[in-house]
């Protein structure tokens, strides 16, 4: 059972396999109509597509964050829908070196279905080496996909409001300096982040090749980052909860397992105004 990341050689020789289900989670932040088009054009065979926007993000209310986590039943059908089944290895990837995959990975490990794992490299490194694409879409073969939600996996804002105060948990942020210090803000209408958060930009965990960093390396990287703090005091969070997860697969494979998400993260934080922001290169 794979339950952090697959090689692209490991599922070239299980393209076929009728226990592994694949799935395609291509986006863009800024063109909501680009995964569709991307995946009409050119997929791995097999692969059902996930929408970003439509399948992995709830109803928004103004105040819950751009990607809200949908309703449990929402996403029985939706993974019903693919054919997720309990003996089932899923495989997910997209075109942007898993910040996109890594939501859905972590939804369905939320929801008990472990046997999931993002396609190292993506979906780059397997049209670097030539392996096969095609722009047929797959049958689907709908089950009854039945979930038990982990909820000690995810945190919510109360909980994080009151750390304020309290500092049990760390917050670790996954996006880019300029947003974190608050010099840039392209996407949510406040700049800044949370205060005490610490920031790991998502693509430090990968080497050149988009592919993950080693877990020994990854070890020792978030042990420098987190100091005696065990793996279950750490919260992370990106913009809307969707590079955060980024961060969490790393944990993973760093044998640093227990991490939690902020799904609302910076987009539903600086929705209310009387939540405190900070700015700055630091904590």
């Amino acid at each position: 059972m794979h339950t952090t990341i697959v090689s692209t050689s490991d599922l070239k020789s299980h393209l076929h396999d009728p226990n592994w289900l694949l799935l395609d989670c291509q986006h863009d932040l800024m063109d909501h109509d680009f995964g569709k088009n991307a995946y009409a054009s050119e997929h791995i065979p097999g692969a059902h597509f996930i929408s970003m926007e439509e399948d992995m993000a709830g109803a928004k209310s103004g105040s819950n964050g751009r990607h809200p986590l949908p309703t449990v039943a929402a996403l029985e059908a939706i993974f019903g829908r693919v054919g997720v089944s309990p003996d089932k290895q899923v495989v997910v990837y997209d075109n942007s070196q898993n910040n996109y995959a890594g939501r859905v990975w972590w939804t369905l490990r939320y929801l008990g279905h472990r046997a999931v794992a993002v396609l190292d490299g993506g979906l780059g490194k397997w049209k670097d080496e030539s392996k096969p694409v095609t722009a047929e879409v797959p049958k689907s073969s709908p089950v009854e996909f039945k979930a038990a939600p982990d909820e000690a996996m995810r945190v919510q804002v109360e909980a994080l409001v009151d750390n304020l105060s309290h500092h049990q948990l760390q917050v670790v942020d996954a996006r880019t300096m300029e947003r974190y210090s608050g010099a840039a803000e392209p996407i949510d209408p406040v700049a800044g982040h949370i205060p005490g958060a610490r920031l790991r930009f998502w693509k430090e965990n990968m080497n050149a090749d988009g592919t993950f960093k080693s877990p020994a390396v990854l070890r020792a990287e978030f042990a420098e980052l987190l100091g005696e703090l065990e793996p279950s005091q750490i919260v992370h969070q990106c913009g809307s909860g969707v590079t955060a997860c980024h961060n969490l697969i790393a944990m993973e494979l760093a044998e640093l397992p227990g991490a939690k998400l902020y799904v609302g993260s910076w987009s539903e934080w600086c929705a209310d105004l009387s939540r405190p922001v900070a700015t700055g290169t630091s904590p």
